[in-house]
Order: C-alpha cells, then sequence, then structure tokens
C-alpha cells in the first residue's frame, strides 16, 4: 500500500537510501523515563527488554508469568514490534525479586523496584533510538552530520508516521465518518471499497459487500479478518448500520479516530513545512519545557525564544475540548475540518469519541545526535543515534536523511503565506 506522501523538509539533499529493520537489533529504542521509582508503595517499576514482541504481547507475557491482568500493567508508550525496545512498566501485586525472575526467548527484566501507582500513558521523558541502515556505503555517515545539524537547530517536522493509517492508508476516512455518525460510510470503507492489489479472498468480500450480498461477503471474509467478520456478521444478523459499527471493537475505533487526528495535523505540518521555526499572528504557542499554550499576537518579539527552541507553533489534534488559534491559523484549520467534514461540535453531539483534543507542536528537536559507519557480520552500516521527546516518530527522522523513494522534495499545496520574518 502507498506510504505517506509528505514533503521532505531539507530541500537539496539527495539522501543516503538504504533500509532500515532487516533484523530487530538494528532499530533499538530506549524509554527515559518522567521520574525515578518511589521504593515503596504496592507496584513494582522495572525496565523489561523485549525483542520482536509487540507491547501488548509483552503486557500479556507479563501478565502470564506473575499471576496479573494485562490491564493492571501500567505502560508509558507503544513501541515498535520488529525492534529491540526497552519499555517502563509497572506492576500490581507483586513483589521486585518475581520481577526479576521474568525471562522467556523475547522479554527480559533489566531492573525492578518498589512503586506507589500505577503507571500511565504519556508518563515519559523522552526515547533514545539507535538505528542501522543496510544496503548502504558507510562513508556516506559524512554527509549526514550536517543535515541533523539544521535539524537539530530548525526542528523536524513533527509529523506522524505512516503506522497510524492502516494497511489500506484510510483509518482517518474511517475515523472522519464515525465521528460525525455516518454509520454507512464506515460499513463501506471497512467492508466495502474494493481495490485490484487486494488479498484474492478480501477482495471477493469486498465486491460482495459492495453489491449488497452481506451473507456471501460474510462467507468470503478470510478467517484472520476477525474485526471485519465480526462487524458484517452484527450487519447480517440485525440488519442496523448502527449495531453493526458498534461491533468494532472500542480499541478499533480509537485508532480511526486517532488517525483521522494525525492527518489533519500532519496536513497542517506540510503545508508550514517551509518554515516550521515561525510563529504566525493567532498561532498557540507551545512551550517546550512543561507543554502550556499561549496564544501569540504579535510574532516579531517571540523569534528569539522560537529559534532558542523555548516554544514552537502547534497544530490540532481535534477533539471536543480543542483551543482554537485565530486569524490565518484558524482559518487553514477550519479548512481542513471542512475537508474531511468534521468539527469539534460533532464530538460534543455525536458523542462517538470522547477525545478532549489537544495542541501538538509542529517540530521537534533530535538532541545528542551520534553517528557511525562501519563493517559487521550482516554488512556495511550507518548507525543513526538521536533523542526524540515522547510522541515524535524516529521514522520520520529516517526518512528525511535517507529519502528511501525517488520522489523529489514536495511543494506543499495551497501553502499558508508565512513572511520570512512575521512582524504583525
Amino acid at each position: 500500500m502507498k506510504a505517506l506522501d509528505l514533503p521532505y523538509f531539507i530541500d537539496g539533499f539527495a539522501g543516503v537510501g538504504g533500509r532500515i529493520k532487516d533484523r530487530p537489533e538494528d532499530f533499538f529504542v530506549q524509554e527515559i523515563p518522567l521520574y525515578e521509582p518511589t521504593n515503596d508503595g504496592d507496584h513494582v517499576m522495572a525496565e523489561i527488554q523485549k525483542i520482536g514482541l509487540s507491547t501488548f504481547d509483552a503486557l500479556d507475557c507479563l501478565g502470564r508469568e506473575l499471576n496479573v491482568s494485562p490491564r493492571d500493567i501500567g505502560y508509558a508508550g507503544m513501541k515498535d514490534t520488529w525492534a529491540v525496545t526497552r519499555q517502563i512498566v509497572t506492576i500490581p501485586r507483586t513483589t521486585p525479586e518475581a520481577v526479576m525472575a521474568v525471562k522467556t526467548d523475547k522479554l527480559s527484566v533489566n531492573w525492578a523496584a518498589p512503586h506507589r501507582n500505577k503507571l500511565r500513558l504519556g508518563h515519559l521523558k523522552a526515547n533514545r533510538f539507535a538505528i542501522k541502515i543496510r544496503d548502504v556505503e558507510p562513508t556516506k555517515v559524512v554527509l549526514l552530520r550536517p543535515v541533523l545539524d539544521v535539524l537539530a537547530r530548525r526542528g523536524m517536522p513533527n509529523f506522524f508516521g505512516d503506522q497510524r493509517f492502516g494497511r489500506r492508508n484510510n483509518n482517518d476516512l474511517l475515523g472522519a465518518a464515525f465521528v460525525r455518525g455516518d454509520d454507512k460510510e464506515v460499513l463501506r470503507l471497512m467492508l466495502g471499497d474494493p481495490r485490484p492489489d487486494e488479498n484474492p479472498n478480501e477482495l471477493e468480500a469486498r465486491q460482495h459487500f459492495n453489491n449488497g450480498d452481506y451473507e456471501r461477503a460474510l462467507r468470503a471474509w478470510p478467517y484472520h479478518s476477525g474485526s471485519e467478520r465480526r462487524v458484517l456478521g452484527r450487519l447480517v444478523k440485525t440488519a442496523d448500520v448502527y449495531q453493526a459499527v458498534q461491533a468494532a471493537d472500542m480499541s478499533v475505533r480509537r485508532l480511526w479516530v486517532s488517525a483521522m487526528q494525525s492527518r489533519i495535523f500532519n496536513e497542517v505540518v506540510q503545508r508550514r513545512i517551509t518554515q516550521i521555526d515561525k510563529l504566525l499572528p493567532g498561532d498557540l504557542a507551545y512551550k517546550h519545557d512543561n507543554g502550556a499554550c499561549f496564544s501569540v499576537e504579535t510574532p516579531g518579539p517571540l523569534q528569539a525564544r522560537v529559534e532558542a527552541f523555548e516554544i514552537s507553533a502547534t497544530g490540532p489534534l481535534i477533539g471536543r475540548r480543542l483551543a482554537a488559534p485565530s486569524g490565518v491559523v484558524l482559518e487553514m484549520e477550519r479548512e481542513l475540518f471542512e475537508k474531511y467534514d468534521v468539527s469539534p461540535n460533532d464530538f460534543r453531539t455525536n458523542q462517538r469519541d470522547r477525545s478532549h483534543g489537544d495542541r501538538r507542536p509542529i517540530r521537534v528537536q533530535p538532541q545528542d545526535v551520534q553517528l557511525e559507519g562501519g563493517v559487521d557480520d550482516h554488512g556495511a552500516f550507518i548507525t543513526v543515534a538521536f533523542t526524540l521527546p515522547p510522541g515524535a516518530y524516529a521514522t520520520i527522522l529516517m526518512r528525511e536523511i535517507m529519502r528511501p523513494t525517488a520522489s523529489a522534495v514536495a511543494t506543499p499545496e495551497e501553502p499558508v503565506d508565512i513572511p520570512e520574518h512575521p512582524e504583525n
């Protein structure tokens, strides 16, 4: 399926090419916790290391080994499956000794200590990455330092990665239809909309759905397509499109909405990419030290703080209580909401999703960047190590420096007119 069609930030750089994630050991990430264990309390905080294992599978494994429900295990964020990852978790009703004893071929525990409370999503200071690029000439490492210096100084686009948008690259459209209450469109996108490159069985199922033969479609859907079969089965049984959509797991519905929020945000970044280190009148600026936002009336006097990476412009993660900018920034965001036929009010009136909404900085700063070129048992490589704040995608940075496709630097459609030195 088509990957994200996003512009590159740095013009005139061809990239070093290559591949990542040839093997889990080539993609390493370590969480940097927001706080240390309290050394007392009813929970155990631990750092686990998993290899080729999803976060949820790791929680299931811990639950089985320690006789604890995975739902009770706290974690700060999701981490890649095809990677070596070190994550912080908290486990109730156990001991550090029991946690340290957990070991499988894909999961081990590096340290464990008592802690007072359950870890929550987002309770994370940063992530540290070390990523090997394969099928690349190691001497090209010298080309990367100037590019990474620019990204560290001006920031890298804070795009969401293509993982958000699903195998068919349409989770965002599902999310928009779901939020505005268009259940027929949700079902069409989820169960119909056949494409020539589909798996033959899935293609047949989607064609039957489009033709209105739901029972034949249900028989054609592969058994591993559990969510589609469950939704279609409910539709066959009840003939009620609302009940059918509600048969999708809540986690799936939340993923759709998150993808829609992410796509709109990506389009905002795309329109401002040539000057992501500038503010506009009406912006809501993000303070990188504490995550607070404030309104911008006159950008000029704030530019020194932007250049010091103290503050950045923000884009919307649409929701029921989304803080709205003003001026040209508000006009741009409303235009994108209209494009997807959604608004913050849909979250309030339809109550399909309870997302409050948020502001997200349009750029982030890679820190502590290290580079190494060499050869090991698996061939030549370039290793890029760096630290990013929570929620930022390492694959976006790697895409910027590798340029794995032949596409040229894109020009955003209908870019916002951002003056070089905005004063009012």
